[in-house]
């Protein structure tokens, strides 16, 4: 990598707090450019590599029959732990990895990771973190499946990307929003329709505007 591209690259890593780590991850890794619905992990592969976000965002997910249940979102400065896991212990992905928008990812090699455990505390804090981080996300989701109605489910979802996005017309479809939330498109119709019924929303293709 050229000094100029490995100095900027140096900069996106400040996250972690030992800078021959650092470099390291530099020398070792290579970075990549992913559009938005690129897969990046598929579930059933071996993980031969691990990921950390520098731009963009990865969405992290399980897939049974028609639904899809939503794990977490790889920000900048975060890795997968699912890949994680699965390259740690050599096994198949149980998920899959999708770019959501334009996106920069640093990969490197799999078997760097229990090397740099016994060579550096900083990338052991870095991964305990994630670990704790992506624990709490889980621990967060299962609590809203089994306390929360899905209709109301539905509008904190709605009104959280309108703040999000700073705008009350959102372009997602059914489905996306099924995908999300961890149900059918059935059952998100249905509550959309109610929800329109009720002057809260407004329905579009493909998008929803909230009133």
């Amino acid at each position: 990598m050229e000094s100029s591209a490995a100095s900027n690259l140096l900069t996106k890593l400040n996250f972690l707090s030992d800078l021959s780590l650092q470099e390291e991850i530099v020398n070792n890794g290579e970075m990549i450019d992913l559009n938005k619905g690129d897969i990046i992990v598929k579930e059933g592969q071996y993980v031969k590599f691990l990921p950390i976000v520098l731009k963009g965002s990865i969405r992290v997910f399980q897939r049974s029959e028609e639904r899809e249940v939503l794990l977490y979102y790889v920000k900048p400065g975060q890795t997968c732990t699912m890949s994680l896991s699965a390259a740690y212990f050599e096994n198949k992905s149980t998920s899959f990895g999708i770019a959501t928008e334009a996106t920069q990812v640093l990969v490197f090699p799999s078997h760097l990771i229990v090397e740099w455990q016994l060579k550096f505390p900083a990338w052991n804090q870095y991964v305990m973190r994630m670990f704790r981080t992506r624990y709490d996300e889980l621990v967060r989701s299962l609590e809203t499946i089994v306390f929360e109605h899905i209709d109301v489910r539905v509008m904190e979802y709605l009104n959280r990307m309108k703040v999000e996005e700073n705008t009350n017309v959102l372009n997602i479809s059914h489905q996306d929003l099924a995908n999300e939330l961890g149900t059918t498109r059935v059952v998100i119709s249905r509550i959309l329709k109610q929800l329109e019924q009720n002057n809260k929303i407004k329905l579009y293709r493909s998008a929803i505007r909230l009133l």
